[in-house]
């Protein structure tokens, strides 16, 4: 029940400096950090797919409605969830991902974790970027953009992760 509960917590708390901080943030004029993704980055693997994406989908609805993105959220929040196992086993040091470890630091290392936080939010930067431009006509901007809000977001969720979640590996 306490998972439950700190989970809740954890998204509606990442959704709310989404929507009220990060939506407000433009560095550059167009990086936007997705703050959001680091709670679908946390969902325990061991609950069901389909509960995954409702929740990917009902995060990035959410954030589209303050957005007004017409579900590009959405969308890029369910493909993050689909491609999370995937990226997992990439870094998994074992043949068999361990479906209970958690992608924080003191569980994970760092390369672990930047690799995977890099992957996802690469995943999530080209879907949102791409279906709003929906054009290749200005291709290095739209490159520029993809690379730097995932820069940015990877930077700004690993410095929540490493703010909050202390280390407590000891091997």
């Amino acid at each position: 029940m306490n998972n439950i509960v700190s989970n809740i917590l954890r998204c509606v708390i990442a959704l709310l400096l989404q929507i009220f901080i990060c939506n407000y943030i433009h560095l550059f004029g167009f990086l936007t950090p997705a703050v959001y993704l680091f709670a679908l980055f946390l969902l325990p693997s061991d609950i069901p797919k389909s509960a995954q994406y409702v929740i990917a989908f009902v995060m990035g609805f959410i954030v589209d409605m303050f957005t007004h993105t017409l579900g590009v959220n959405a969308a890029a929040s369910i493909i993050v969830m689909i491609l999370r196992p995937y990226i997992a086993r990439l870094f998994s040091s074992r043949k068999t991902a361990d479906t209970n470890d958690r992608p924080v630091p003191g569980v994970k290392d760092f390369q672990w974790l930047l690799g995977f936080t890099f992957l996802l939010t690469l995943a999530h930067q080209f879907t949102v970027v791409m279906c709003e431009t929906f054009s290749f006509h200005h291709f290095g901007h739209t490159l520029l953009v993809i690379i730097g809000n995932t820069v940015l977001s990877v930077i700004v969720i690993l410095s929540i992760e490493y703010l909050f979640y202390a280390p407590t590996k000891t091997t």
